[in-house]
């Protein structure tokens, strides 16, 4: 008895597999989507793919997406250039961007030191970081990467080269979650709400 195979569509799964988060399961129930649209809506999908592949690229000042030399943010005459809130993914900037609440600008590292995974400062945005603060118009440094072993020493490992400078760093404030019963919080995130206390 021949086995069920359709090349196109095993390689259509296959790709979705390679995403994030897809497993084999998801990736055959978008490849079958995808296959019962009408061909204009598919191809607009695969256009949409490509044409994002082609013209998306790292702004020139911040590193963080764009389709342009310098995005949105930077090249904004309102923003407050003299504070600088460094993250470790693009996917950051858009988290940040939501709550409206932040009106400087990123930096985005494109990951984190991580020796387990030999990711050293070398293979991160650090050096454009450093030319950046060069001029002496940035007051304030923000380190927003994760709580993480490797988010904290790659917020500690640019505090040092930055404090020199005469550059604030400053860290994000992570503590108990809103409406959250203390008794289930770990050490770990007490230990931080206290250290990141606000007057009231």
């Amino acid at each position: 008895m021949a086995s069920f195979n359709i090349i196109p569509l095993n390689e259509l799964v296959l790709q979705f597999e390679k995403l994030p988060g897809i497993g084999k399961k998801t990736a055959q129930r978008l490849a079958l989507n995808i296959l019962e649209q009408p061909p204009e809506r598919a191809e607009k999908f695969a256009e949409a793919l490509i044409n994002a592949r082609r013209k998306i690229r790292f702004c020139s000042v911040c590193q963080g997406l764009t389709d342009m030399e310098v995005c949105s943010v930077c090249s904004d005459v309102n923003r407050d250039k003299s504070v600088i809130c460094v993250v470790a993914e693009p996917k950051d900037v858009i988290a940040f961007e939501k709550i409206r609440e932040f009106n400087g600008t990123y930096h985005v590292l494109h990951g984190v030191i991580s020796p387990m995974d030999n990711i050293s400062p070398n293979d991160l945005r650090i050096k454009e970081l450093m030319t950046r603060l060069s001029d002496g118009s940035v007051k304030e440094i923000i380190m927003a990467t994760n709580p993480t072993v490797e988010g904290e020493a790659t917020a500690s490992y640019i505090s040092r080269l930055v404090k020199p400078m005469g550059i604030k760093v400053t860290r994000l404030a992570y503590g108990v979650p809103v409406g959250s019963d203390l008794e289930y919080a770990d050490e770990f995130t007490l230990a931080r709400a206290l250290q990141g206390r606000n007057e009231i």
